[in-house]
């Protein structure tokens, strides 16, 4: 696994995900400014209904721009020096069935997924159930994330 290669896909992927929020808050702003959505009577709220999803639009635009911000600064160098699980460390996890997990342990963006050399690799945060149990472990390391009342075992088998 090329963990540049990981990072510059997700980086690519919330370059989408801010332009795709950039071009919905434009949407909401032109409907909430258009003149035929001018009220005409106490009871015509389509403009403030078009104001209300323009401003939460304008809030996801400053949330996804944050998002590429803080994956732009990972030091992807400093990650791959320590022997335990920290921001911008890419962790293979096996179940109990030997599965593999691919995670970016990444500073946001949680749940992020991309595809890599067919593989998929999901972005955790600390503040996660995952993220809380990998932080600072090592490989052989176990953890047990508890999701729905239900036990779910990994073992770290690798970090990169």
């Amino acid at each position: 696994m090329n963990k540049k290669l990981i990072h510059k896909q997700l980086i690519l992927a919330l370059q989408a995900t801010h332009q795709a929020a950039v071009n919905a808050a434009k949407r909401a702003y032109d409907t909430a400014t258009d003149n035929e959505n001018i009220a005409e009577n106490k009871y015509d709220t389509l403009a403030v209904e078009a104001a209300y999803l323009a401003q939460g639009q304008s809030q996801r635009v400053t949330e996804c721009a944050k998002d590429l911000a803080a994956f732009k600064q990972l030091n992807l160098s400093a990650a791959s020096s320590t022997p335990s699980v920290c921001l911008g460390a890419l962790v293979l996890l096996l179940d109990i069935d030997d599965n593999e997990k691919y995670i970016f342990y990444g500073p946001s963006a949680g749940g992020l997924k991309v595809q890599f050399a067919e593989q998929e690799i999901v972005v955790v945060t600390p503040g996660s159930p995952l993220g809380t149990a990998i932080s600072q472990r090592s490989v052989g390391d176990e953890v047990n994330i508890s999701i729905r009342n239900k036990v779910i075992e990994y073992e770290i088998a690798k970090i990169y």
